[in-house]
């Protein structure tokens, strides 16, 4: 079998499910879930295969290699003007197996939807089908045509099923949480969809193939003068300084699976878009403007440890933590040197379970009590021991403990920071402390010391809720205890990057 249609199943599998859910009855709730769970798990299975089957020894370029031509030799286009081609490199493999990860774990935690589940699922297979097109696609067309499908569900699937916050002097509702994410996203889109064709104009090829593009010269000015563009753009989605105000709330009000999807795959579509639209198009300009990325990533960094130091909101915790650890990646793509970029995509997988296991246990919980407040909670170890190992196991992963993926990812970044940004690597240290103090304080608050009665009727996890912790705890610990498949898939493509040194 030709190897792309490895790609091509995990594009299409997710649409084939949405078009075939569309045909089931709305009362069969339960078909709904299993058709759902088992392409969870197909989806997982062949992103499992995409990324082991890499090989990691071959120069760090495009395996997996597909095309479909769709238009070509019309009007202002040559050949291969248009075209569906998909490809994997070393950056894009542990995206893939993210995606296939953070997928499954949110389809076994949707089991429990009971509101017009169908639908649902439906939005969330095309969403999923979006994020696998955005890292496998290599012409620049339908880079942005999946970009946009992965983004634009979001708006639904808040404003449907997600939940409205109200504090002690302001509210959150769900509708505009939902609104506040879909504007600004599409805002920035606007931005990348300038930069596409100002891109496609200069180069003058006739071709949105991206691996043409990649080999043109384009004129340095013209680097320094687009490269913004996509930096702004897809940094919004990856929450970049101080276009990030949408990602708390989104992250506050989604279900428990959008949150999953949003946090630890979505956000990384728009790191994602930097190295491909950015540095590797760009180079010259990313070398101009990457000591101002710099700047901003160190704002995200220490504003966002700062920031959920003071939440008392599980989700709210986690959406500040999340515009934290990505400023760590946008951290390491801007030192533009081999160890920090590989530190960046490396905290881009480790954040993505990470962050995702939070997602799940604080669901888990919230699906009990319908509170957030980690004021209300005490002694919950007594009554739910596992969903206490599961949170403070991704805890000690988000501080950094060595042995687990968190750690290996801010090691790179650090070092790489130091090399070229000594203040902005004693900073990011700085902001890992600040780490630990938000979830110890978290968890000696919520977690631990006496047991408040009003909480003696809790249950432990479901079994899905636990198979899921597993599934994504797994793979953090399999990156912290053996780092290697990652880094050697990684820093092969990485080392070949243009304007990386």
């Amino acid at each position: 079998m030709h190897s792309g249609y490895w790609l091509i199943a995990t594009l299409f599998l997710p649409l084939i499910v949405a078009a075939v859910l569309v045909a089931v009855p709305d009362d069969r709730k339960d078909i709904v879930r299993w058709i759902s769970a088992v392409t969870g798990g197909a989806l997982f299975a062949l992103s499992t295969y995409v990324f082991f089957a890499y090989e990691a020894g071959r120069g760090g370029g495009y395996q997996f290699f597909i095309r479909y031509d769709w238009l070509e030799n019309v009007a202002f286009l040559g050949p291969h003007g248009i075209s569906l081609a998909l490809g994997v490199d070393g950056i894009a493999a542990p995206m893939i197996l993210l995606t296939g990860i953070v997928a499954f774990g949110g389809a076994l935690i949707s089991w429990k939807i009971e509101e017009h589940n169908k639908d649902f699922f439906i939005l969330f297979w095309v969403l999923v089908s979006g994020v696998y097109g955005t890292f496998e696609s290599l012409d620049l067309f339908f880079f942005f045509f999946w970009y946009e499908v992965a983004v634009l569900p979001m708006y639904l699937l808040i404003a449907v099923w997600g939940s409205s916050s109200v504090f002690e002097t302001f509210a959150r509702t769900k509708e505009y949480s939902a609104m506040k994410l879909t504007l600004m996203l599409v805002a920035a889109s606007i931005l990348i969809f300038l930069g596409i064709f100002a891109v496609f104009k200069e180069a003058g090829l006739g071709t949105f193939d991206l691996q043409q593009l990649y080999a043109y010269q384009f004129d340095e000015d013209f680097q320094k003068l687009v490269f913004p563009l996509f930096v702004i753009g897809c940094g919004v989605l990856a929450g970049l300084w101080p276009f990030h105000t949408w990602s708390p709330d989104g992250h506050v009000s989604a279900p428990t699976a959008v949150s999953m999807l949003h946090a630890g795959v979505l956000m990384k579509l728009g790191a994602f878009g930097i190295i491909r639209l950015g540095i590797q198009l760009l180079p010259e300009g990313a070398t101009f403007w990457m000591p101002g990325l710099m700047i901003l990533a160190t704002c995200n960094v220490v504003y966002g440890a700062f920031a959920a130091t003071a939440q008392r909101d599980f989700k709210y915790m986690i959406g500040y933590s999340s515009v934290s650890h990505m400023g760590l990646v946008l951290m390491g793509l801007a030192t533009m040197n081999t160890i920090g970029v590989n530190g960046a995509v490396l905290q881009m997988f480790a954040h993505g379970v990470m962050t995702a296991t939070f997602f799940a246990m604080v669901g888990s919980i919230y699906d009990q009590t319908h509170t957030r407040d980690m004021r209300l909670y005490s002694g919950l170890v007594h009554r739910m021991p596992l969903f206490v190992f599961f949170f403070g196991l991704a805890g000690l992963a988000s501080l950094g403990l060595p042995g687990l993926a968190g750690f290996v990812a801010e090691f790179h970044i650090f070092v790489g920071a130091f090399r070229t940004y000594p203040w902005a690597g004693a900073l990011g240290i700085f902001a890992a402390a600040m780490t630990a103090v938000y979830i110890l304080r978290m968890m000696g608050m919520s977690m631990f010391g006496p047991v408040d009665d009003k909480w003696n009727d809790l249950k432990e996890m479901t079994y899905l809720e636990r198979g899921t912790a597993v599934l994504l705890l797994s793979f953090m610990l399999f990156m912290g205890l053996w780092p290697a498949p990652f880094i050697d898939r990684i820093q092969e493509t990485v080392r070949v990057l243009p304007g990386v040194s």
